[in-house]
């Protein structure tokens, strides 16, 4: 009997019982080789494209910026379009679109006037950018499909333009003007600093006599309050080495003498438990305002305690930094108190029944803040019955006869100081008021003279009879 065995195909097994993999290399591999064949021909149909933009620099408004979008491809351009991104990404705005197929670029911005000059296919500039320019811009790159040629493949790239503007408009001003001057109660006294058109917001620093006024922010533990608030301001002042004359300086001190801060963000900002509060700024308070061109308006305030005798002809200036400035802005002010008021009378005959005015013309020197000023008559009422009048011009209607040789004082006040000036009114007669009132007694007199009609007329009829 014959038996017929059937042999089994020998497994490729090696000694440690691990699987021959040579023996089926030629398979993988072949199968690899497909895959890698199929993802070449499908990237020469579609092809590649990359898209990345330059980071660009803060740029100052009026300057010239160039927008650069660099790709790489290996298809056919169709477009390369700009946007301007507004609205945090929810609109995107064309501002200029090379078309490759007809070789042509337009622009697509709403003033109409052209701001914008191609200087390749990717690349644009902007002439005299502005602060609304300011924000985020896309470039989207479009290639042709090279299966279909009717498919395009689309890139795009982003880029943040940042516009800068220094501060057009410094100020200094005196908050509470105009204030009366008080020589036995001290007051305090606040400078107002103002930069406008400034963006990003300005540094504001205050300096008295060319040396910066160091102040820092505080905040109260008065929770009855319920806010943070201003510590009073007290002057300090010091010696110098020889101790002969005072030095004119000024801080803001604590109750406990040590050095306060004032705020120079908000005033009503408190900092949580175990939070490190920001590093302020010389400024006692500062309070940034964005207007509606995208510029910010700084107000920047600076309080202490006024001292006549120290403070009178003090220079004080408002300095403001900025990264779009090469050096800094300045303005100044020299806090004086008025001397010698100038008064101009008009007119400068004055008649009887004319309507006279006195005003301050100016002083014999600079005033720094704006002085009030308070107007009496000496020995008596001013004309409408009032002991005081307030304003820089007083105003006398219809003047009598009784005012000639009438004095009148006009007092010139600051927190610095206090001037008095006097003038006398001269009231002439008026001839052209002596006419009305002669030509009604003159008819009077006539027909007292003549008497009454009816004995003219019996007079003449007896001379007619007889």
């Amino acid at each position: 009997m014959v038996r017929i065995t059937r042999t089994r195909p020998v497994e490729h097994v090696n000694a440690n019982g691990v699987w021959d993999l040579p023996q089926h290399k030629g398979k993988m591999t072949i199968f690899s080789l497909s895959l890698l064949l199929c993802a070449g021909l499908l990237d020469s149909a579609v092809g590649y494209l990359t898209v990345t933009i330059e980071p660009l620099p803060p740029m100052v408004a009026g300057e010239a910026v160039t927008l650069k979008c660099n790709f790489k491809t290996d298809g056919r351009l169709r477009e390369i379009v700009w946007y301007r991104v507004t609205d945090g990404g929810s609109i995107k705005q064309k501002i200029f679109t090379y078309d490759a197929m007809f070789n042509t670029n337009y622009s697509h911005m709403e003033d109409y006037r052209r701001r914008e000059d191609l200087v390749y296919q990717s690349t644009v500039r902007l002439s005299e950018v502005k602060i609304s320019d300011n924000g985020p811009y896309e470039c989207h790159v479009g290639i042709y499909d090279r299966a279909t040629r009717e498919k395009v493949i689309l890139a795009s790239g982003n880029v943040f333009l940042t516009v800068m503007s220094p501060p057009n408009n410094i100020s200094v001003m005196a908050e509470d003007t105009p204030a009366p001057f008080s020589r036995y109660q001290a007051q305090n006294f606040t400078l107002v600093c103002t930069a406008k058109g400034g963006k990003p917001a300005p540094s504001v620093y205050f300096k008295r006599d060319g040396e910066l006024i160091e102040v820092i922010s505080y905040t109260t533990n008065d929770q009855a309050a319920g806010s943070a608030g201003f510590r009073r301001a007290r002057p300090l002042v010091s010696r110098d080495h020889d101790e002969t004359k005072l030095q004119r300086s000024l801080s803001l001190l604590d109750p406990d003498g040590r050095s306060a801060r004032l705020y120079t963000d908000s005033p009503r900002r408190v900092h949580a438990q175990g939070q490190q509060a920001h590093e302020p700024s010389p400024a006692t308070e500062v309070i940034p305002e964005t207007v509606s061109d995208g510029s910010v308006v700084v107000q920047a305030r600076l309080t202490w305690t006024l001292n006549p005798q120290l403070d009178n002809d003090a220079l004080f200036s408002c300095e403001v930094k900025h990264p779009a400035l090469s050096m800094p802005m300045q303005t100044e002010v020299t806090l004086a108190a008025p001397k010698g008021p100038k008064l101009l009378m008009t007119p400068t005959r004055a008649k009887v029944g004319d309507t006279v005015r006195i005003v301050v013309q100016g002083f014999q020197n600079e005033v720094f803040p704006e002085p009030l000023f308070t107007w009496t008559r000496v020995g008596g009422r001013l004309l409408d019955g009032s002991t005081e009048r307030e304003g820089k011009e007083l105003i006398l209607e219809r003047v009598p006869a009784e005012l000639n040789g009438s004095m009148y004082r006009c007092t010139a006040q600051n927190p610095l100081g206090s001037t008095d000036t006097h003038t006398r009114l001269i009231v002439f007669e008026n001839p052209d008021m002596m006419k009305n009132t002669q030509n009604p007694n003159n008819g009077v007199s006539c027909v007292h003279t003549l008497g009454p009609p009816w004995v003219v007329l019996v007079l003449t009829v007896a001379v007619v009879v007889t």
